[in-house]
């Protein structure tokens, strides 16, 4: 269904269980993308990927700092100038306290 969503759900339940290591598969671009911006800002160690001349595979090194993560999608397909646009306006009160609203 969702590779990177499939592939989160593995490295999350890797972490879990306090492994060193995940096996993700199949590989794509998206996820060797995703997985970089991670490496970047220090959620997971370096990741080896595995070409096995089919779908690839790719190997994770986890650190431990991470404590979950995962895709938010919708159950459907939406048009984008049909999802609305919300307007939130903060106010700074007095007794230094954040109020959402108008």
């Amino acid at each position: 269904m969702n590779v990177l969503a499939d592939a989160l759900k593995s490295i999350n339940n890797a972490e879990k269980r306090g492994k060193r290591q995940v096996l993700i598969r199949p590989c794509s671009k998206v996820i060797i993308w995703f997985l970089t911006v991670m490496m970047k800002h220090g959620y997971i160690g370096e990741f080896e990927i595995i070409d096995d001349h089919r779908a690839g595979k790719i190997v994770v090194n986890l650190t431990g700092g991470l404590k979950k993560c995962g895709v938010i999608s919708s159950r459907f397909d939406v048009r984008l100038p049909s999802v609305p646009i919300p307007s939130i306006s903060l106010h700074f009160t007095d007794n230094l306290s954040w109020h959402h609203g108008p």
